[in-house]
């Protein structure tokens, strides 16, 4: 009869132990959390305004982009099936350019993520794909990291080529495909004449004043 009671008592303090500990580690690494999350909220939006930046240059506008947004719900033209941010560019109070979520719905390997800068006059500032699926070696020449094949869009607008000339090459157009890749180049140029054609038609409600935000986020320095 000791000897059962000597074995649930050890029993129940090893139990006792792995629950204090389990506690412990979860209070830890709760802490861990609430001093690390606004770091990683900080080096978020800092990852986000570079990529911005690398659209619409810092020096071309003078208010906080991260803070002037506009929501834009789902769109054909732009590909998107949620909610996306626009970002407005302005300096002095004169609108310089708006940055717009795009998505290309029929790339090779899926759908192609961008952000296509647009100035208030109607031409393109800079595109930047910024999530995609890919053939490593053909379609990921879409990516700036891999060729400069996305940079041949910079000031292009929907008269710059005319309309029959936003194509690739294969289609009649100017823009080149990749060697053995047709389909994912083909798909960018497409997204990115709707997202054009999404800014035209709606120009006034792009650069409308800013939304009302009841939390801003924190304003990062330039």
């Amino acid at each position: 009869m000791a000897i059962i009671f000597q074995y649930k008592k050890n029993i129940l303090i090893t139990t006792s132990l792995l629950i204090i500990f389990a506690v412990a580690g979860a209070v830890l690494v709760g802490l861990a959390f609430i001093q690390t999350e606004d770091d990683i909220k900080y080096n978020e939006k800092l990852t986000l305004l570079r990529k911005l930046n690398n659209i619409v240059p810092a020096e071309a506008y003078d208010n906080d982009l991260l803070i002037d947004t506009i929501t834009i719900k789902p769109n054909r033209l732009l590909g998107t099936k949620e909610n996306s941010l626009a970002y407005r560019a302005r300096k002095n109070d004169q609108n310089v350019a708006v940055v717009l979520s795009s998505i290309a719905p029929n790339g090779y390997n899926g759908p192609i993520h961008m952000l296509v800068g647009i100035y208030e006059d109607g031409r393109l500032a800079g595109v930047r794909v910024v999530k995609h699926r890919e053939t490593p070696g053909l379609g990921d020449a879409v990516s700036v990291t891999h060729s400069n094949w996305i940079l041949s869009f910079d000031k292009k607008s929907l008269s710059n080529p005319d309309e029959t000339q936003w194509k690739v090459k294969r289609d009649g157009g100017i823009f080149d495909q990749f060697t053995g890749a047709t389909i994912t180049p083909r798909a960018v140029v497409k997204a990115i004449h709707n997202a054009l054609l999404y800014f035209k038609q709606n120009r006034a409600m792009l650069f409308s004043k800013p939304e009302t935000v009841l939390n801003e986020p924190e304003s990062i320095q330039q």
